[in-house]
């Protein structure tokens, strides 16, 4: 009865250490997803705040403006338009010998 009884208390004590682990290693995880959930957003903010900064820049008046004073583009004037015309050959006719 004694053997029976220290199997038991084995079994009990092992059961409760595995509890103890298993309850710790769920609060780990438990914090390491909440981690993982502040990162995602304050990524999600990161990335709303850059397309809105992105739209900013992408009006014409600073694309022009950015044109200009990196790029030393200007617009375009008839002076200094050129057109180009294009002429195509003209289409050989095929003698119809039949």
């Amino acid at each position: 009865m004694a053997r029976l009884n220290f199997v038991l208390l084995i079994a009990v004590v092992f059961s409760a250490l595995y509890l103890v682990r298993t309850q710790y290693e769920s609060r780990r995880l438990y914090v390491e997803l909440e981690k993982a959930s502040a990162q995602s957003r304050k990524l999600t903010t990161e990335k709303e705040r850059l397309q809105v900064e992105k739209r900013a820049e992408a009006t014409p008046l600073k694309i022009e403006k950015l044109a200009r004073d990196r790029l030393q583009m200007r617009t375009t004037t008839p002076a200094i338009t050129q057109y180009v015309e294009y002429k195509t050959a003209p289409a050989v006719q095929k003698a119809s010998h039949e």
